[in-house]
């Protein structure tokens, strides 16, 4: 019987005792021998990797994955094969304890790697603690501090506006040459503009004294095409200039639509409007938001008149291709009595012909009863509109003038032009108006310049992407995008096909990335570069990741350090793709112990520009879309007045609510006792002002004007905003988000105006003391209504005017107060031309407006507090005295919208007198 511990026992039958024991001595004795030689095969790799976790928790480098991963991978093979199967009997607790640390570091190499980097990062800010004090006019922080000591595989330094991105990036460079980690031929210094690359340049020398020449991307690319193939293809002249780019093609859509027919006819379709997807009126559910719609869309016809109605636009182009000269809205030919109603304007005349064409906005349905019943939008009186269809009709019987009538329905069955085309024929004859003359009118009235962009901004993408027109297509088909996206696709297609041939033999910059990085790939070029640094990361496109992504691998220990902030990537339009920096580390990070994407983050979080109420303000806006990256933002200064205001402006007062912005703001003192800096931005290059004029008449001041997007890294005093409009081409803009460009991008952004806000973001926080944002008090942007709504950004609104801004009754807009000239004011509704709801002050105050009471049913108002007896009709307007064919009566002061009346009771005129001498 063997004892084998653990109260077992194993009886081997027909064995002497001894003879057992002597075999089970011999079996324990082999036993430990085996683990001891195997153990012993290894010494000298358990010597080597306990050496190198020795050195590693003395790290005289940044332990980087890239570094660390060697090790981490022998640690493992050699535990998994020997050092996991050891047992302590047979070794010995001492030979176990030798190995211990590997064991250790083989099961968590996170926790030794990440203690390693503490100590290192440590040690290397004190040792080099004077360089961070003196590289710079001012100490680095210690955010910009760890950014330069920090040596991912992949580090991604999150430089907010203003937090010093040029000083680190500069520091990182200068650093790894001080410290002898990077000689200077092994820095790859990349920048997105010549004038950055100069600078940093510039000042990398001044702080190394030696030369490392900064690049740009295009400029890197042109370099390795040139020393793979012996010489540098010649660069087509629209690649640095996007006034150029843009203006080539919208050359070539001119000269598609000149000599291809079939595609010009979808050209021009396009402009026409008939292949847009528009919302109609039984979409909305008031007419407050229909107006706000039709108005921010703009709607222009080919003939460069604005429309009130997507349906009137598709009947005025289809009119204008065929040749058919009109009136929009003209005044009804013959006069009418007196009816109550406005003016007659019908929707359009037929100059030639005198036909009268009256759009109406019904649609069919069947009742209960079966019967076919026409309906109106949810917010319109249906009985009041169909007696106002019978009226139309009876005005034309009774002067004998000819009406042909449209319906909402006819389009809804996709028939309405067909339909129109009809019902004109024997009255008109078509003479089709050539596709060049309709493209060069168009062009005229500045409509094909938003195209032009979408298309621009669509073809970097496209090239950039290495996409097809096939996989467009599919894509399309895929996400159920329509005849917009069939349509647009046609277009694109011609224009790429003759853009590639006026390159010829040159090359733009999309080429010249993609073949650099095609000979990067091949290893046709070897690549000197361990340590590539890049300024303002979130402009980067996915063909300059892929040449960065070619040149990281070619060396194990290739770093990439990127300085950017995601708030601020405003160049989609030039094919930048802001996922690749929300995804850094899946496309630039490294690999350790089975993981991947390993890289750094590093919050510079510190502002040297906006105090808080800017900074603060400004970090909560752009945040609202949750898919930006999170930043710490530690403003430059605490201010005590409010720093960002709304300044209105109407059509006739624009010029001068700039120039009283301008004076204010020049009359305060600049930075350090000096003339205050104001910089006037704008999103469009046409919102210019007369810059001259303003600084003549503000000597006091220094005053610009850049366009947002030309703007960044600069910064004033004081920062005026133009055009914050609810506008096609207001702020936000609404052409830069087309669903169109998914199809060249890897992911769409969801968020509504998700670049816009960015855009928003560069705008404010180029100021360092005050924000002024000039914006249509009848149609702010979103912007501003979001900025008006929260308490939390601070901004002040002109309380004279909100005070003064009370509901349109007509349309449930807003009614604002209009200073008369003869000292009546008035109010009217926002909706001008839609809605056109009018009324007159209090005629008590002759400024405010009497407002509807819950308690008296009479009308209060809020300027004086006098009454007057509400309307029995609507509610909203008051009685006033009127004299008709029957003598005096009382009637609504919104007359003719409401014919609400009363009768004149004995001695309410004199009280009625009386009360307005009182007042």
């Amino acid at each position: 019987m063997l004892d084998l511990g653990g109260g077992r026992y194993l009886t081997l039958p027909a064995v002497d005792t001894s003879e057992a024991e002597k075999f089970a001595q011999a079996a324990a004795s082999a036993w430990i021998d085996f683990h001891r030689a195997e153990l012993g095969k290894e010494d000298v790799a358990v010597q080597c990797i306990l050496q190198a976790l020795q050195a590693l928790k003395v790290p005289d480098a940044y332990p980087a994955a890239c570094r660390v991963s060697p090790l981490a991978r022998d640690a493992a093979d050699l535990n998994n094969r020997v050092l996991s199967k050891l047992n302590a009997e047979a070794v010995g607790n001492r030979a176990m304890s030798r190995v211990a640390p590997i064991t250790a570091f083989a099961s968590d190499p996170n926790a030794a790697r990440e203690a390693a980097i503490d100590v290192f990062v440590e040690a290397q800010l004190h040792r080099w603690k004077g360089f961070f004090d003196t590289v710079e006019s001012m100490p680095l922080t210690p955010e910009q501090r760890l950014a330069v000591v920090i040596d991912e595989d992949a580090t991604l330094v999150l430089a907010g506006a203003g937090s010093g991105k040029t000083s680190v990036i500069t520091a990182k460079a200068a650093y790894l040459v001080k410290a002898g980690i990077r000689e200077p031929s092994e820095l790859l210094l990349l920048a997105f503009a010549k004038d950055a690359a100069t600078e940093m340049s510039e000042r990398f020398e001044a702080k190394c004294g030696v030369a490392v020449a900064a690049r740009t991307f295009h400029a890197l690319a042109y370099e390795i095409i040139g020393e793979v193939e012996g010489e540098k293809p010649p660069l087509a002249p629209t690649a640095t200039d996007d006034k150029a780019f843009l203006s080539l093609v919208k050359e070539i859509l001119r000269h598609i639509v000149a000599t291809a027919s079939e595609v010009a006819q979808t050209v021009i379709g396009w402009f026409a409007g008939f292949f847009d997807e528009f919302p109609t009126e039984w979409d909305f559910k008031t007419k407050h938001h229909w107006y706000a719609q039709i108005e921010s869309r703009n709607l222009r016809t080919l003939q460069g008149e604005t429309v009130n109605g997507f349906e009137e636009l598709l009947i005025a182009n289809w009119l204008f291709r065929n040749g058919i000269a009109y009136e929009y809205e003209p005044s009804y030919e013959h006069e009418l009595e007196k009816t109550g109603r406005r003016a007659y304007t019908p929707d359009f005349r037929l100059i030639e012909s005198g036909v009268y064409i009256e759009h109406f906005g019904v649609r069919k349905r069947r009742n209960r009863d079966g019967e076919e019943e026409l309906t109106t939008a949810p917010y319109v009186d249906r009985d009041e509109y169909l007696a106002g269809m019978d009226w139309k009709r009876k005005v034309h019987a009774e002067h004998d003038t000819v009406l042909v009538e449209t319906f909402s329905w006819e389009r809804d069955e996709g028939r309405l032009l067909e339909a129109l085309a009809k019902k004109l024929e024997p009255h008109v004859t078509l003479r089709p108006i050539s596709d060049i003359e309709i493209y060069d009118c168009v062009a005229e009235v500045g409509a094909v310049d938003s195209f032009t962009s979408l298309m621009g901004t669509f073809l970097r993408h496209f090239m950039n992407g290495g996409y097809r027109v096939k996989d467009c297509s599919e894509k399309a088909r895929r996400l159920k995008m329509g005849k917009r996206a069939e349509a647009f696709l046609k277009i694109f297609e011609a224009v790429f096909r003759e853009y590639q041939s006026r390159l010829g033999d040159r090359i733009d910059f999309e080429d010249m990335v993609n073949r650099a990085t095609a000979l990067v790939e091949s290893g046709r070029y070897q690549s000197p570069f361990r340590h590539i640094l890049v300024d303002e990361f979130q402009d980067i496109s996915t063909g300059r990741a892929k040449l960065l992504q070619a040149l990281k691998r070619q060396h194990f220990d290739t770093k990439v350090f990127a300085v950017g902030d995601d708030w601020q990537s405003i160049y989609r339009f030039a094919g930048s793709d802001i996922h690749i920096m929300r995804n850094f580390g899946a496309e630039f990070g490294g690999t350790f112990a089975g993981a991947t994407g390993v890289h750094r983050t590093v919050d510079l979080g510190r502002t040297f520009r906006s105090v808080d109420k800017i900074a603060l303000a400004a970090r909560r806006f752009v945040l609202r879309n949750p898919a930006q990256i999170t930043k710490t933002v530690i403003p430059a200064g605490e201010s005590d007045e409010p720093s960002i205001r709304i300044a209105w402006t109407r059509r006739d007062n624009g010029e001068k609510a700039l120039n009283d912005a301008v004076a204010a703001l020049a009359a305060t003192e600049g930075k350090g006792g000096g003339k205050p800096s104001i910089l006037i931005l704008g999103r469009y290059r046409f919102l210019r002002p007369d810059v001259a004029r303003l600084q003549r008449q503000n000597p006091g001041a220094t005053i610009t004007f850049k366009t947002i997007h030309s703007s960044k890294g600069l910064e004033a005093d004081h920062v005026i905003i133009l055009g914050a409009d609810n506008a096609k081409m207001g702020f936000p803009s609404m052409i830069v988000d087309d669903p169109l460009l998914s199809l060249v991008s890897p992911e769409v952004e969801p968020y509504p105006n998700a670049e816009e806000r960015r855009v928003m973001y560069v705008a404010v926080t180029r100021a360092r003391r005050t924000v002024t944002i000039l914006a249509s008090e009848a149609r702010p942007s979103v912007f501003v209504e979001e900025l008006m709504k929260e308490a939390e950004f601070g901004v002040v609104v002109p309380q004279e005017a909100q005070k003064h801004t009370h509901t349109c009754p007509g349309c449930g807009g807003r009614l604002l107060h209009m200073a008369g000239k003869d000292g009546r004011d008035w109010y009217r509704c926002e909706h001008v031309k839609l809605c056109g709801s009018r009324m007159p002050a209090c005629p008590a105050c002759g400024i405010g407006l009497p407002i509807h009471s819950r308690i008296s049913g009479d009308l209060v108002c809020g300027n004086c507090g006098v009454t007057q007896p509400g309307c029995p009709s609507c509610k909203a307007g008051w009685l006033v005295e009127r004299r008709g064919r029957y003598g005096a009566f009382l009637g609504c002061v919104r007359f003719p919208d409401c014919d609400g009346k009363a009768k004149l009771q004995t001695g309410a005129r004199h009280a009625a007198r009386a009360r307005s001498q009182r007042h």
